[in-house]
C-alpha cells in the first residue's frame, strides 16, 4: 500500500494506490503506526504524487498521524498534491496545520 524511506528523521511516505480512501486507510494507517514505533521518526512527508481521489477516512489518516508526530514537536508536510486532492486540503482546513509543497527540498529547507 505504501513504500518509504527514512532522511534522517524525516518518514517519507509514498502512496503506491491512486486512491486514499475507506478500502485501504485501515492497512495504511497500521503500516505508518508501525513505522513510527519502530524507527527514529521526528517529520512525516506524504508524497501524493499517485493519489488522485482521497475521502474522509484519507483525511483521518493523515490527521492522525499529524497528531502523533505534532505532540512530539514533529511536522507533516505533503508533497506532488494535484488540484483536486488540494481542494479536499483546503475544504477540510487542514491546510492550516499540513504544509503543502511543490518540491521535497522545499519541505526539508522548511523543517
Amino acid at each position: 500500500m505504501i513504500k518509504y524511506s527514512l532522511d534522517q528523521k524525516n518518514l517519507i511516505i509514498e502512496f503506491m494506490s491512486t486512491e486514499l480512501d475507506h478500502h485501504i486507510t485501515n492497512e495504511v494507517r497500521d503500516e505508518i503506526d508501525n513505522i513510527l514505533m519502530s524507527k527514529p521518526v521526528k517529520n512525516i512527508i506524504f508524497d501524493f504524487k499517485n493519489i488522485k481521489f482521497m475521502d474522509s477516512s484519507g483525511i483521518g489518516v493523515i490527521i492522525g498521524r499529524y497528531k502523533k508526530v505534532s505532540s512530539e514537536g514533529g511536522k507533516v508536510s505533503v508533497v506532488n498534491v494535484n488540484a483536486r486532492v488540494k481542494k479536499i486540503f483546503d475544504l477540510s482546513g487542514m491546510n492550516k496545520i499540513i504544509g503543502i509543497y511543490d518540491t521535497y527540498e522545499e519541505i526539508v529547507s522548511s523543517l
